[in-house]
């Protein structure tokens, strides 16, 4: 297993389980600070490291008319601050090469979409920062599949990647969290992360956005943990009925809490096995 660290986060092995957190796209900045800085407050009391993350821009968003967020420069100036202000790694997407220079300067880790992780170009260009990498398995491959993607990172001499499940497509308009791909990806020699929220979406079921399912999203965090993760990916809104991206899918702050002291217990149990 090679451990990724993220300044003072070691993940991967038999270390803590991890963190990343955080509303779907910055909204504004005073309350992604806002749900920033209670994010952190429940990870500190609880000593789960953790890393807060937010869009800059949702270029795969369902109508051309949702709203994508405050844009490359803007955005990036928002999570700068962010960073600053709560002192921790901060992570978004990156969805075109000409994104991933500004955002490697205040980024700690890049990721790249699921629809995108078999562009090339991009998941090389990000790679070659030397930045960590995050990528989400698209809802199309197989978790096997993930080895040609692992192969391009490694390639550019970069060996700091994390890699995501966030479902598989099964039908029109629905995912599945199959638990066998996250020991399956694990063997790929990275830290696996679990996508609890994207993992209940149902993607474009709303029309012209999609739909999710938010009310399963312990149910399916707390299995995934069980199966072995290093660590969690969430995304946290203190209102999802008024989120202006994923809030059907998105996790209610007041359910972090207990979701976290559970799955914690959960990876004390499975630690030994990891």
């Amino acid at each position: 297993m090679n451990n990724v660290t993220v300044q003072n986060i070691i993940i991967g092995g038999k270390n803590p389980l991890a963190l990343i957190a955080g509303p779907c796209v910055i909204e504004d900045f005073d309350r992604t600070l806002k749900i920033g800085k209670a994010i952190k407050a429940i990870a500190d009391k609880l000593q789960v490291p953790y890393i807060f993350k937010a869009s800059f821009d949702k270029a795969n968003r369902s109508s051309i008319y949702s709203y994508r967020g405050p844009g490359l420069t803007e955005g990036l100036a928002m999570l700068k601050e962010i960073k600053c202000q709560l002192a921790v790694p901060v992570l978004s997407d990156i969805h075109s090469i000409e994104q991933v220079a500004p955002a490697a300067e205040v980024l700690d880790i890049l990721q790249i979409p699921a629809f995108l992780c078999r562009q090339t170009d991009l998941v090389c260009a990000a790679a070659r920062t030397g930045k960590v990498i995050n990528v989400k398995k698209g809802e199309f491959l197989a978790p096997l599949d993930m080895k040609n993607v692992v192969s391009k990172i490694e390639e550019t001499g970069n060996h700091s990647m994390l890699l995501t499940e966030r479902g598989v497509s099964f039908g029109y308009n629905n995912l599945v969290a199959d638990m066998r791909s996250l020991p399956l990806m694990r063997s790929l020699g990275y830290p696996v992360v679990f996508d609890g929220t994207h993992s209940v979406q149902l993607p474009g079921g709303a029309g012209t956005t999609s739909g999710g399912q938010s009310e399963f999203v312990p149910y399916l965090t707390r299995a995934a943990v069980a199966a072995g993760v290093d660590a969690l990916f969430l995304e946290v809104h203190d209102n999802p009925a008024e989120a202006l991206s994923d809030g059907p899918n998105m996790l209610d702050f007041a359910q972090l809490e207990t979701l976290l002291t559970d799955v914690q217990a959960i990876d004390a149990i499975v630690r030994k096995y990891k």
